[in-house]
């Protein structure tokens, strides 16, 4: 009998084994392409007929890339502001999610439906408020332009989802903490943030991504001193309208990719137990 079931399901697992293929495929094609791309020599790159193969590989968008003065800086820019997104979004999303969970005060639930709508705004409708609010707040053309906007943007997102992970530890476990003779800080830092952590490393990939990716805010405040600039502005220096270079764009992209991969590896882990408590909460 279940070798009769076996054989009635397996069309179906094979179905989906093939629709999930298949959706890898296309998600991992463009990838694929841009690092192709990066490695083809320019004449390659410009033909009429493109093949998805190279028989000459080549370095030579690479050393464009790297050979431009700024853009190491344009590098330690990036990685700074993506690093104090993740470390103060993360620290102000649990300590948030922390209070609208264990502690009961007025307007608790109108706070929460305003994270929700405040996700619901586009950023591109706040981009022009934001420029006139940082130029009153002299942030224009500093990398803070870029790093509170961004913390403001991730918060709302993370303190919803910390939201479960904090709710998901029983309160037995915060009172047997206190018998025993522990500080509410002492649990809230020592027992608390250690059970939370996966949430906190789920919601520190998206900060990560939406800071380090980020074009608009670089471009809207960062107006004059290129010094200030990340890496998303880097890829203006390959590409002109009349003569781009698409060999340094895709090599510039594909620069940008590895930070974002390796931060996947250090913490693919966490990631999956985390978003795994999220959708069981």
């Amino acid at each position: 009998m279940s070798l009769l079931r076996a054989r009635v399901r397996r069309p179906g697992r094979l179905a989906a084994e093939a629709s999930a293929l298949l959706i890898a495929v296309v998600v991992a094609f463009p990838l694929y392409w841009m690092v192709l791309s990066a490695f083809k020599p320019a004449g390659e790159i410009e033909s009429s007929q493109p093949r998805p193969w190279t028989l000459a590989p080549s370095l030579d968008s690479f050393r464009r890339v790297f050979g431009q003065q700024e853009f190491g800086r344009y590098f330690l820019n990036s990685l700074l502001v993506a690093g104090c997104v993740v470390i103060a979004s993360a620290l102000i999303a649990f300590l948030a999610a922390t209070a609208v969970t264990r502690f009961r005060f007025r307007l608790r639930t109108t706070l929460l439906i305003m994270f929700l709508v405040a996700q619901m705004v586009p950023v591109e409708a706040l981009t022009i408020p934001l420029f006139f609010l940082m130029r009153d707040a002299g942030q224009l053309n500093t990398l803070g332009s870029l790093i509170l906007p961004h913390i403001a943007f991730s918060l709302p997102f993370a303190i919803w989802m910390l939201r479960g992970f904090v709710k998901a530890v029983p309160e037995a476990l915060e009172e047997a903490a206190y018998i025993d003779g522990a500080s509410r800080a002492r649990f809230l830092w020592q027992i608390l943030f250690p059970l939370v952590l996966p949430g906190l490393v789920a919601t520190s990939v998206f900060s990560f991504i939406s800071a380090w990716n980020d074009f608009l805010f670089a471009k809207s405040f960062i107006i004059s001193d290129t010094s200030q600039s990340t890496l998303p502005m880097a890829l203006l220096v390959f590409y002109k309208p009349d003569d781009p270079d698409w060999g340094g764009v895709m090599a510039a992209s594909t620069v940008m990719t590895i930070p974002v991969l390796v931060f996947f590896v250090l913490v693919q882990r966490r990631l999956v137990s985390g978003l795994g408590g999220a959708v069981k909460d």
